[in-house]
């Protein structure tokens, strides 16, 4: 029997390869210094400060809203709470429902950018009362792109997101190429995304302005200033990814201030412990087997954390040219204090 930390014994074309001696790196969990820093925001804002942050392979995601419950339902009611956002996206469904949480536990949000807070996580912000944007935060576009079943792979046998924005221009340059009578565009196009791919990718674009429209109405009562904001976001951009800086934001009808330095600069220093521990920790055995060990998403407040850790084996299938996972033991983890003691834990989401 293997054991704990070690990799198993594997069977490859009738070779047995034995258990090596390896130890598995973990990535470093820094809770003393967080909580630390979680209570000075909390005291220089005269509020409860919530972070929510999301690694390179982290993502708002479903499982986000139970973990973020776990960690509110600890924190209370409160009269305004204060959400510190990092992310680079994700589901914009889920920001509705992260938004509607957040605001059964207060009466005031107030979103705080001091990095990127793209996509869905720009979806979490328009659910504030303010957004207050440090001097390299920035907000992107929220029009939709979708990762369907059927859409095509790229090299790594991977399937790719597709976005309405590139197939609308892909559609728009064929037409200008072929002149005055062009022949069926979307024939062509057919040969390379499905046709139930360009139909899923058109309805997620209407919900993603839904779902601007309704996150904007928690503040916002004029219905047409809110349809003119998400209009703007979901099609004024050339690019998924344009940077939205303070002056744009303010200028499409978000209500954005500039971020006090001193706020600013504390959290600068929660977002660098909160990067060491979403270093990738990755433990070679052999050019074809591998072990990976990453936190891709962290909430945080007063008193509590919640974070997910993607925890894998991973072997090298050439005959697909794909890595695949076996042994995955990813879940959600729990930290809490209580009183002097510090306990640590499973958090079980379905």
């Amino acid at each position: 029997m293997a054991r704990a930390g070690h990799p198993k014994a594997y069977h490859m074309k009738n070779e047995l390869i034995p258990e090596l001696d390896i130890k598995v790196k973990q990535p470093p969990v820094l809770f003393t210094k967080t909580q630390a820093l979680v209570a000075r925001l909390a005291q220089r804002l005269g509020g409860p400060l919530v972070a929510y942050w999301n690694g390179t392979r982290g993502s708002v995601c479903h499982t986000d809203v139970v973990a973020l419950y776990h960690v509110l339902e600890r924190l209370g009611q409160h009269e305004v709470i204060y959400l510190f956002l990092k992310s680079d996206g994700g589901s914009g469904q889920v920001s509705l429902r992260l938004v509607n949480l957040l605001r059964q536990h207060c009466r005031r949000l107030v979103a705080l950018v001091p990095l990127e807070c793209a996509s869905a996580a720009t979806m979490i912000a328009l659910g504030a009362d303010g957004v207050q944007m440090g001097p390299t935060a920035y907000l992107t576009a929220v029009d939709t792109s979708l990762n369907h079943a059927l859409s095509p792979v790229d090299r790594d046998n991977d399937r790719v997101s597709v976005s309405l924005n590139e197939l609308q221009r892909v559609i728009r340059l064929w037409r200008e190429q072929q002149g005055e009578v062009p022949e069926n565009a979307y024939k062509a196009l057919f040969q390379y995304v499905h046709p139930l791919v360009i139909g899923a990718v058109d309805r997620a674009e209407s919900l993603s302005i839904m779902l601007c429209r309704e996150l904007l109405a928690y503040h916002i009562a004029d219905a047409s200033k809110a349809e003119a904001i998400a209009t703007a976001l979901n099609s004024k951009y050339p690019s998924h990814g344009y940077p939205i800086l303070l002056d744009e934001a303010v200028k499409i009808g978000l209500r954005a201030e500039r971020m006090a330095a001193d706020v600013n600069a504390l959290l600068l220093q929660l977002n660098a412990c909160y990067s060491e521990m979403g270093q990738k920790a990755t433990t070679d055995f052999s050019e074809v087997r591998a072990h990976s060990n990453e936190i891709a998403n962290i909430w945080e407040s007063s008193g509590a954390q919640v974070y997910y850790q993607q925890d894998k084996d991973w072997f090298y299938r050439a005959e697909e040219r794909r890595w695949i996972t076996m042994n995955d033991n990813s879940g959600w983890r729990r930290i809490e204090r209580q009183g002097t003691r510090i306990k640590r834990g499973a958090l079980h989401v379905a």
